[in-house]
């Protein structure tokens, strides 16, 4: 469970303004100044007494010692024994609430934080504490009084700007939160979680320089500081600097060695420097951790496909398509890899989801192709008629769908091969070619279809899943 930060500042001021108060003598204390000379005199190494503690500090202190444990819910459990004198002091209430806002026990912290408002409804902290809980309970209407209030007599507020800020950023206006993050630092110039959004807005908005040194500062303030580190490991892969971003995102891994996204990270790094050993490992852990999250089975899924280890490749998209069914890049790689295993049925199954949730000819074309490869020219010319009626005749992809559904005549053939002659965009070009090959391939013309393959493995840097299948066609002829 996250602790709010300002609990322990709180904690800590609270703490030192008590220990100075019990340690400080009392100027009517017995025996007075003419005591303590007689003792001096008296003895050369006059005792040291202290004086005791009491019953406030001894809770601070055990309160603290609770936190400094990581034991939430038993600091909370420590305002049991509160004794009088702190009873009724906003500093604690206001703790004990944050406290029980961190441990998700929303509702007893918006009775404590609503008793506050009530007795003092202009304390800056009281009005941040309520606002935080609306925030986490949803009450928009509530947390947009609170914020108005504080931005009222102060509009650098930091609290609210942060709240502000992570709206912003959650609709994707990122310059506005960056705004709000800068606001919220002009108050308190070493907020966390000020730095953090304006950092990360930085970095959005491709202020890599101001990305850097916002995040370095965080660093600086907290070597264990993990956001910190982990976005440094970012940004250097950014430089395409990898040992620093490894060595950045081991120091936070070995600080919280149960982070995912930690893992996501260090795979991609160590990916990037040819330790794919390392990066299967890495991704490994990650979904060791949490099981249930797509992204750590796509990027090994693709680290198995590069290294055409394609059965696990496969494995691992079918368990990407499992825990996001709305992936349809997992069901495109699933189509091509199933194609390229003579698997039609699944094949055709995943290009068909794919087309579902992004339609496209392609993934069409792709689809009657394994219908014609099982022989079954019939569901193709039945998709194809479908699919036609609502295609702009003289468009290419009709043109190719149509030949697929008629197999021919030899006038039509002509009539593709002078279109994608002419065609000027190198992806439809070559994605074109690719079914154009296909086609022949499929009626036994292996030559034609060579030919037309090659036209595509000869393209440089394509940017379509053709190719693959167009290579593997190539080599197989």
């Amino acid at each position: 469970m996250k602790i709010r930060p300002f609990a322990f500042g709180m904690l800590l001021i609270f703490l030192i303004s008590i220990s100075a108060c019990a340690s400080t003598p009392s100027p009517d204390s017995a025996g007075g100044a003419d005591s303590i000379e007689k003792t001096a005199k008296n003895s050369k190494e006059p005792e040291k007494i202290e004086p005791p503690k009491t019953p406030d500090v001894i809770f601070v202190e055990k309160l603290q010692s609770a936190l400094a444990k990581g034991d939430l819910e038993g600091a909370i459990g420590h305002f049991e024994t509160i004794p009088e004198e702190l009873k009724d002091n906003t500093d604690m209430k206001i703790l004990q609430a944050s406290l029980l806002l961190s441990a998700n026990r929303t509702k007893e912290a918006a009775v404590i934080a609503s008793e506050l408002k009530a007795k003092d409804p202009s304390n800056k902290e009281v009005l941040e504490l309520n606002a935080q809980i609306a925030l986490a309970s949803g009450d928009s209407q509530a947390q947009n009084a609170a914020i108005k209030q504080l931005l009222a007599a102060d509009p650098n507020n930091a609290a609210a700007n942060i709240i502000l800020g992570d709206q912003q950023q959650i609709k994707k206006k990122y310059k506005l939160a960056l705004n709000n993050y800068r606001r919220a630092l002009i108050s308190e110039p070493d907020n966390h979680d000020a730095l953090y959004g304006y950092g990360k807005m930085c970095w959005y908005t491709g202020d890599m320089k101001s990305a850097k040194e916002t995040f370095n500062k965080m660093y600086q303030m907290d070597k264990n500081d993990t956001v910190a580190l982990s976005y440094l490991g970012k940004l250097s892969a950014e430089d395409e600097n990898y040992k620093n971003a490894i060595d950045y995102i081991e120091k936070a891994i070995k600080l919280e060695p149960n982070t995912y996204d930690f893992f996501l990270d260090y795979g991609s790094y160590l990916r990037n420097v040819g330790r794919y050993a390392d990066a299967e490992k890495a991704w490994s852990k990650a979904i060791q951790i949490d099981p249930t999250y797509f992204l750590g089975y796509a990027y090994r899924a693709g680290l198995y496909d590069e290294q055409d280890k394609f059965k696990q490749a496969l494995a691992d998209y079918h368990m990407v398509v499992k825990t996001n069914p709305s992936y349809y890049f997992a069901y495109e790689e699933i189509g091509i890899l199933e194609f390229h295993e003579k698997n039609w049925a699944v094949a055709r199954a995943a290009f068909s989801k794919a087309n579902s949730i992004k339609s496209q000819s392609a993934y069409q074309l792709m689809i009657m192709a394994t219908y014609i490869k099982e022989n079954n020219l019939f569901e193709a010319k039945k998709m194809a008629q479908n699919i036609m009626k609502n295609m702009n005749r003289e468009s290419l992809d009709y043109k190719m769908i149509r030949l697929y559904h008629d197999q021919g005549p030899a006038n039509a053939e002509n009539t593709i091969a002078t279109a994608l002659d002419k065609e000027t965009d190198k992806t439809k070009r070559g994605k074109m070619l690719f079914y154009f090959a296909l086609y022949y391939q499929m009626r036994g013309s292996d030559a034609v279809a060579k030919e037309y393959y090659s036209k595509v493995t000869k393209m440089q840097t394509p940017l379509f899943f053709e190719y693959r299948l167009a290579e593997w066609a190539e080599q197989e002829l």
